[in-house]
């Protein structure tokens, strides 16, 4: 094997760090150490001492995506090194007012973005924005006098500047730029044009003012699309004949077609596979033009064979059946039989007075109970009553004998008539006792 090969495959260690927490991954040597994700370390840079994030613990790469050399890793954070970061946030908070207020006297057109102090606190760093060039040579010497180091001004674009803010895009979502994005990619009208998108820019442009980035993320898969499918307006050949192209769905695949045979204006769906753009376009008259789809029908899906077993029915057995239901049975019986005999006219029943319930039997007096004297039978005559009415069974009244009905006169109007007959003479005798 030759050593070049041997050279590509060779791994090495590292771990990815980010520098505040935004965008690209930069490669470190982890020097011995076994680094978690998450902590916090202190790097060498070009610069001098800076402390990091690491954003991915130990692994392999290729070494050849190493660029090189590899600077390690110095040692990871102490508690020293978590209170000089806490030092250097407050000098930048304060750092940044100062340098508000002298922006403000020099009069410099000139929007402060943020400010940075190195770890050592030898430097400190001004990020603004500008639309043209700034004279700020007067403005460094003053915040070089106050704070006694180092001083840079380094002007950034919009889109640098809103990659240090942050927000929330237009999607609802935080700006890629801002939470993962390693580097800006060009971005162009023609990416919305070829996604069917708007080309308005107010509705493609991020909150910087410019071209979204997302549009980079979809564009290789809309280019791969288009070339499977006719352009709208195209001249193609599909398996019904010729015709013209009038919508195409690129997600989807498929083009409604215009065909020439057709008399009416009705549109056909076609799929990508079942026709093919004429090269030429649309011939002249009296021209023939060229086949060339070269459409196979797909084979049919044969239809999934059904399971044919079914669970056995088992039926339930008595024990598990409800006793409610057969007390309704009953009683929906009887409540039958009660409309049926209240349905009778009253000739039938007189014509047939044999036919009739026979009386059901008494119940025995109770010779312990003593009837009250003052109302002689008229505790007997409520049960009776009550009797009566809940079998709608005809029967001799209390302290009557049951005697044949007469001539057109049925048992149960006799009973009746004895009834208050017999409570009247009861009730007269009260009186004249």
């Amino acid at each position: 094997m030759p050593a070049a090969e041997t050279e590509d495959k060779s791994l090495i260690e590292v771990v990815s760090v980010r520098f505040k927490n935004r965008g690209k991954s930069y490669y470190f040597d982890p020097n011995g150490f076994q680094i978690e994700a998450g902590t916090k370390v202190i790097v060498e840079t070009s610069k001098g001492l800076e402390i990091v994030d690491c954003c991915r613990a130990n692994h392999m790469v290729m070494e050849t995506s190493v660029i090189q050399p590899l600077r390690p890793v110095v040692r990871i954070a102490t508690q020293d090194d978590l209170r000089v970061e806490e030092i250097n946030k407050r000098r930048e908070k304060e750092a940044f007012e100062i340098c508000q207020q002298k922006i403000a006297e020099h009069g410099l057109d000139m929007r402060l973005v943020d400010v940075e102090c190195n770890f050592e606190g030898n430097k400190t760093m001004f990020f603004f924005t500008s639309d043209g060039r700034v004279d700020f040579r007067e403005l460094v010497k003053d915040l070089a006098g106050i704070f006694r180091n180092r001083i840079e001004l380094r002007q950034i674009g919009v889109r640098d500047e809103a990659k240090m803010i942050g927000g929330i895009g237009i999607c609802g979502r935080p700006y890629c730029c801002s939470q993962f994005l390693d580097e800006f990619q060009p971005v162009s009208t023609k990416m919305a044009k070829v996604q069917s998108l708007s080309l308005n820019p107010a509705k493609i442009s991020g909150s910087c003012g410019r071209l979204m980035c997302c549009l980079r993320y979809e564009q290789e898969a809309y280019e791969e699309l288009i070339k499977k499918v006719p352009k709208q307006g195209a001249f193609v050949e599909t398996k019904d004949g010729y015709g013209t192209a009038v919508q195409v769905n690129l997600l989807r695949q498929t083009v409604k077609v215009k065909l020439d045979n057709d008399s009416d204006d009705a549109l056909r769906l076609y799929k990508a596979n079942e026709l093919c753009a004429v090269p030429g376009g649309r011939p002249k008259d009296g021209e023939t033009p060229p086949h060339v789809l070269n459409y196979v029908p797909e084979p049919e899906e044969e239809p999934e064979e059904e399971d044919q077993w079914v669970i056995p029915f088992t039926e339930p057995a008595p024990e598990q059946q409800p006793e409610p239901e057969k007390k309704e049975s009953k009683s929906r019986s009887s409540n039958r039989r009660r409309s049926r005999q209240k349905k009778q006219p009253k000739a039938q029943s007189a014509a047939a007075p044999e036919t009739a319930q026979e009386p059901k039997p008494q119940p025995k007096p109770n010779r312990n109970h003593k009837p009250n004297r003052n109302k002689p039978g008229a505790k007997v005559v409520k049960v009776e009553a009550k009797l009566h009415t809940r079998t709608g069974e005809s029967g001799p009244k209390p302290n009557q004998t049951a005697t044949a009905p007469k001539e057109g006169q049925s048992r149960r109007s006799a009973n009746r008539r004895r009834y208050y007959h017999g409570k009247a003479k009861s009730s007269g005798g009260e009186k004249q006792a």
